[in-house]
């Protein structure tokens, strides 16, 4: 289980990408509160899922990519992996409240817990978290900063 570590500067700042097994488990702002873990990374080797990640990305940054075809194993607790799952199904260009996930993930009473599991979130942009808002539309929470969010979604089209 080696896992590998590349970055890729993108127009957000430049993006820590970590492969593990032939799956994506990390994308994260350089210098943000990174998961535990990177000490294992070996660096500098360019596997074909990062190589994949960083076209992908760039695509998406150029407005030519709206889904990603990645192999994706983020890891965290049962709870957070379902919100992750229902986070991968927001449509480009569309938003979710945290109340409309924690329904979609079956408990409509968690929508504190989904905010929690939207700030872990270990991959970043793939996983959509930032098209997650407040209940009243309000741009609240991006673990990376409410500017890049509004970024992405301005990306989008939804701002």
């Amino acid at each position: 289980m080696t896992k590998s570590i590349t970055y890729h500067k993108s127009p957000v700042g430049e993006l820590a990408l970590v492969e593990e097994d032939g799956k994506l488990i990390i994308i994260g702002l350089v210098g943000d509160e990174m998961p535990e873990g990177l000490v294992e990374c070996v660096p500098g080797q360019e596997t074909p899922v990062l190589a994949q990640t960083k076209q992908q990305l760039d695509e998406y940054f150029a407005g030519k990519r709206r889904d990603f075809d990645l192999p994706l194993a983020p890891q965290g607790t049962e709870f957070q992996v379902k919100v992750w799952d229902a986070l991968y199904t927001i449509p480009w260009g569309e938003t979710r409240n945290y109340g409309q996930i924690a329904a979609q993930v079956g408990n409509p009473k968690a929508a504190r817990a989904v905010g929690g599991a939207n700030n872990r979130n270990p991959i970043a942009i793939v996983i959509p978290c930032h098209r997650v808002i407040g209940a009243n539309g309000a741009m609240v929470g991006y673990r990376g900063g409410v500017d890049i969010k509004e970024y992405l979604l301005e990306l989008e089209g939804i701002i």
